[in-house]
């Protein structure tokens, strides 16, 4: 998911709580786990700093998205509020670690993934049913905050539970097409994705059979609309791209299938899943 989105789902958390018992210290440690565990996995993109071999790719949304840092993080927050708020508990570590789950977690869903099992596994683990904006969650926790403001429930925090199980109603119904669609049309191709559209039920199914790779508008109800139809010339001898474009050599690592391009004028690979109006932005090349 976007730093925005993350953002909005500490605020929710935190909003969730009930603090009515708090010290204004206790609520300060508490905001600072739900805002900073849901953003805190993204803490990689200051690898870009010193990437020099091409590699950033496959760091970011890589071992920082681990479920097994999971509680590193949260143990960090919880050391952080001990020694800055004086404020400690099992509960506001329970926090945490929900917090940095939901963010892992959720990145599973939309076509980017995550190194979900690293370091045991650089595979990244994606399903496709979410995209990484996703408009249906921020309408429904503006939804809640609506309701709260001008409603003025006298139970508040039940309100924002209410959206999180609505969250995860979508997210289960987002996914249980994904994998009707998968089930129903993996088998015809050698490779399959499936990217989500940010219409809820609309999904861009992505195969790849021989040198083939079809793009089609799809959902459970109707056929698959196809869109376009690529042509990857697999023959080509990729040595020279990856050894003078190292970000190429990542890009094929990470995609779970490439497209090849090889003319006149260059060679290089794309991700077909993020093919727009005629390219797609995750292309790596090198001229001829």
């Amino acid at each position: 998911m976007d730093t925005v989105t993350h953002t909005l789902f500490g605020l929710t958390l935190y909003a969730a709580v009930d603090k009515k018992d708090f010290t204004p210290n206790q609520k300060k440690a508490l905001l600072l786990t739900t805002v900073v565990g849901s953003n805190i996995p993204d803490i990689d993109v200051i690898s870009a700093w010193w990437d020099t071999a091409g590699r950033y790719q496959m760091w970011h949304r890589g071992i920082t998205h681990s479920i097994f840092l999971v509680p590193v993080w949260a143990a960090i927050m919880s050391l952080f509020n001990w020694l800055v708020f004086k404020v400690k508990g099992w509960k506001l570590l329970a926090m945490g670690l929900l917090a940095v789950f939901i963010h892992n977690t959720s990145d599973l869903f939309n076509a980017w993934g995550t190194g979900y099992v690293e370091p045991f596994a650089t595979t990244r683990v994606t399903f496709g049913t979410i995209p990484i904006v996703d408009f249906t969650f921020w309408a429904i926790m503006l939804g809640g905050l609506l309701f709260s403001k001008i409603k003025k429930p006298t139970n508040q925090p039940r309100v924002y539970k209410i959206v999180w199980a609505l969250m995860i109603s979508h997210l289960i119904i987002q996914s249980v097409q994904g994998y009707a669609l998968h089930q129903k049309y993996a088998d015809q191709y050698d490779e399959f994705a499936l990217a989500a559209g940010f219409v809820p039920g609309q999904f861009q199914m992505i195969g790849k059979k021989g040198d083939t790779v079809t793009i089609s508008n799809a959902n459970v109800f109707t056929e698959p609309k196809l869109t376009v139809q690529l042509k990857s010339k697999e023959s080509s001898n990729l040595d020279r791209l990856f050894m003078e474009n190292p970000k190429a050599k990542t890009l094929h690592e990470w995609s779970p299938f490439v497209v090849i391009v090889d003319n006149d004028k260059e060679i290089g690979i794309y991700d077909p899943r993020f093919y727009r109006n005629g390219e797609s932005f995750l292309y790596e090349s090198i001229s001829k």
